[in-house]
Order: C-alpha cells, then structure tokens, then sequence
C-alpha cells in the first residue's frame, strides 16, 4: 500500500499510524509524495522532508513533480483543480503500473465538514452534500472520521515534526475562509458539533446517491437504445420513468407530475449525458432542465448543444443524444453527409467504402436464380441486364423518386422514408443506387420495380452493407 504524504500534519500522522498497525492490518507500506512546485524552495523541502521521513522508517519512495501553476494556464483550470487532477493521475498511474493496489490519503473529518461547505456555496445537489467518499479507487481515506486536532495531538505525543502549508493559511482562497472564519463562528455561536454533523449527513448523502445511483442506472438500461451513435429515449419513458415496464407507479397514479418523477428524469438526463460526452464540461442544472424543457413542449427537429460535446434532438416522441467528437464540430443540421461513388462490376463485383457513413457496400453478380442462401428476398436484386453503366452509389437528394417494387406508383423518397419513420438526422446521407440518374435501389425498401429481377432474369446484383 502507498500512503500518500504531503508532509503536513495529516499525512504524517497516517504514516505512524498505519506503520503501527501495518502487522495487524497484514499490509506493506511505501511513501507516495507529490510535489506540485507551487512553492518554489519550499516545495521541494517538503518533499526533502518526506523523503527522510521514509528513508527513517526503511519505507520504499515514490515521487514526481509538476509545474501545477504552468499546467492550470495552459488548460484555463482552477488552480487547485489543477493541483488536484495532476496529483490523482499521478496516484492513479501507480496503481495501473501495479506499484501498488491501494493509496492511503490523509482526508479528515475536517476536510470532509470543509468540502461539503465549499459545494454548498458554489451550489451543489444530493452528490456534492456526499463531499469526500471514503473509498474512490485505488484511493482510500481511512482518516475522515478523525479530527485534524487529534492527529497534532497524536504526533505531539510521539515528538513527531511536520511541515506547514503556509497557502492553507490564504484567505483568499475559499476554503482557507471555511477553515478560518466560517466554520469557527458556526462552533461558537450555532453548533460545537458542526464538524461531526456534517460528516454524518455526508455520509447519509452518499448512501442515498447510492440507492438512486442504482435505480436510475435500472431505468436508462430499460429505456435507453443506442444505435449507429445514437442514443435514444422515448419522451415518455424520460418524462414517466415509474411508469416503464416492471416498475411499480402506484404510489405516482393520482398525481399529474410528482417531485420523484422530475427527479429521477433529471438522473436520468444526466446519466445519459455523463456517459457519451467526448470531453470535459460542466453540465449543470440549467442544462438538465433544458433538456426537459425539449422533451415536454420541444417541436420534432428542434435541437439544443449541451457541454461536454453532445448535441439532443427532438424526433417525434424521443429524443436523441449524439457525441460531437471535435471542437467545433458542425452538427448535423449544417453538415449534411454528401458524396458520389461510381460502381464498376466489370469484374463482376465491386466495394465501395463509404467513409461519410462508416460502411461498405458490396455489389456481387450472381447467376439466377439465385443460389439458396445467397439473398433472402427476390424484390432486393436489381437485373444487371436493365441497368445502364456506369451505376452511382450517392446520398439521397431532395427530389428523389422510387417505385418500391409491389407499389403502383411512384412516390418521393422524402415520403417513403417519413412513412418508414426515419427521422431527417438518419436521412442525412441515407444512400441510394442510380443507373443513368434513376434510382435503382434504396437503403431498406425494394428495389425499383422497373429494375427488379423477374422469370427472364439472367444475372442480378445483389446489395449487401457491412459496418467498417
């Protein structure tokens, strides 16, 4: 186990505390310190400080060090937020190397009363009341029940030395002003106990976001579909989640829209969201609430941009998420997929990859009839012998007309797509087969019936689409 030391009083105090009990506990402890050169000359002496401090022990030391204040420019981050991510990659990176399968960290009660303050103030639901969790793999934090002042005393008693912080004293920064003005005025004049309350409803918190946590992912698994990159819900099924299939409503039936409901298709939203966004972004309330807002009165084709890379739709009676995977990505609406591909089966078969889809089409002549199993239905084959060379494979154009072999007449494929009920986002590049500029073929309906193979057919064209 690495024990991650700072070289301040917490951390110092977790050390001799795991070095007494590591025989009991059945464990191997080495030192973990980073350095995030926010100090100058005094961040290297805590990390000169922790490294003696090992070396004393006879404990295996692990360091790195990274200009934060450089890294936090560079990616327009909060500092400490900065700090923060650069010290947990590098704790994260240990345990994925197989250095260690655990790291001890020094949290305690008092942080944890300070964390959960800092997110009230900034704003915070249900998971910010939960502050620090006790177990965050490979991180553990076996101190947050434990005052800051009892781990000084502890050290006091064995004459054990530590470094001081002195940005931990800045006022500037918010929780320097929790630490030393908020929290003491709250203990002298409302609630001595301050500090433990608020790590026990922390720790209530936490159980409950684990209870919805649990239940939200059993409502997205029953009512979420994802296909071709797309993830769709059913306005219903967002808006009345209780109401999904193996789900008891009773306690919601007598009541238009119950504070539960919102509440879960909020988790639900955000569940959705979290788990296709390409990149970073801070996906608030507003954006939940949006979305909502999309779902309930939203017209079909009207779409909203949401941090971290997704955009939401609406179609028809569902909504549909995608993941625009770069900056600045177009979205669908300005960026229709357009491309042309000619066809040549001079050797008999051709493949064409279209990158703009992600797919390939393979075209093969086959002797006919055709041989069993080589295609499942007569009306898909074209007879090679009615076409005119050369055939185009190409996205779908407004104006487009087809008579689907078995219809009487001819219609736009506009319609014939409505009727499928394909949205216009999957329309986008839906692709056609034309011979001398009339279509011969489109995706997911029979081939044109003056087209289609019959009884004097000698030869015909059989379509298939694979995923690249």
């Amino acid at each position: 186990m690495g024990v991650a030391v700072s070289g301040g009083a917490d951390s110092v105090a977790l050390l001799l505390l795991l070095l007494e009990f590591r025989e009991r506990l059945g464990i191997v402890l080495s030192v973990v310190h980073f350095n995030h050169k926010l100090r100058g000359k005094a961040s290297d002496a805590d990390e000169k400080f922790v490294a003696k401090l090992a070396a004393k022990h006879g404990l295996e030391f692990h360091s790195a060090s990274v200009y934060v204040a450089e890294k936090a420019k560079k990616e327009r981050a909060n500092l400490e937020d900065a700090a923060r991510r650069a010290r947990y990659d590098y704790f994260r990176s240990l345990a994925e190397s197989g250095t260690y399968t655990k790291i001890a960290v020094a949290h305690t009660a008092d942080d944890q009363s300070e964390t959960v303050f800092a997110h009230l103030l900034r704003g915070t639901g249900l998971a910010g009341l939960g502050g620090i969790h006790p177990v965050a793999e490979p991180v553990i934090r076996p101190l947050l029940g434990i005052r800051r002042e009892e781990l000084r005393r502890f050290l006091r008693a064995r004459k054990q030395s530590w470094r001081e912080d002195a940005t931990n004293r800045d006022t500037k920064r918010m929780r320097a002003r929790i630490r030393k003005n908020l929290l003491p005025l709250i203990q002298r004049q409302f609630q001595p106990a301050i500090v433990e309350h608020v790590a026990t409803l922390a720790e209530l918190a936490r159980e409950d976001e684990g209870f919805l946590d649990a239940l939200v992912e059993e409502r997205v698994r029953a009512a979420v579909r994802e296909n071709d990159g797309q993830t769709r819900i059913t306005v219903n099924d967002l808006l009345e989640p209780w109401k999904i299939a193996g789900f008891s409503t009773e306690c919601t039936e007598d009541t238009e829209e119950t504070e539960g409901r919102v509440a879960l298709s909020k988790r639900m939203v955000r569940r959705i969201v979290e788990s296709i966004k390409p990149r970073d972004g801070q996906f608030g309330a507003a954006h939940v609430e949006t979305v909502l807002q999309l779902a309930r009165h939203g017209r079909s084709g009207s779409s909203l941009a949401l941090p971290g890379g997704v955009t939401v739709r609406k179609d028809r009676n569902a909504l549909v998420f995608l993941a625009v995977e770069n900056v600045g990505a177009k979205t669908l609406e300005d960026a229709a997929r357009e491309y042309e591909y000619r066809v040549d089966l001079a050797h008999g078969e051709a493949k064409v990859n279209v990158a703009e889809l992600g797919c390939v089409f393979r075209l093969r002549v086959i002797d006919w009839p055709p041989k069993r199993g080589e295609t499942s239905m007569d009306e898909a084959v074209p007879d090679r012998d009615r076409l005119r060379f050369p055939l185009v494979l190409r996205n779908w154009r407004p104006g487009d007309r087809l008579r689907p072999l078995g219809h009487r007449s001819t219609h736009k494929l506009k319609r014939l797509l409505n009727e499928k009920h394909v949205s216009r986002w999957e329309r986008d590049g839906w692709p056609v087969l034309t011979s001398g500029g009339e279509l011969v073929w489109a995706r997911g309906f029979p081939v044109a019936a003056e087209f289609a193979a019959n009884e004097r057919t000698r030869a015909g064209i059989v379509i298939a689409e694979e995923k690249t």
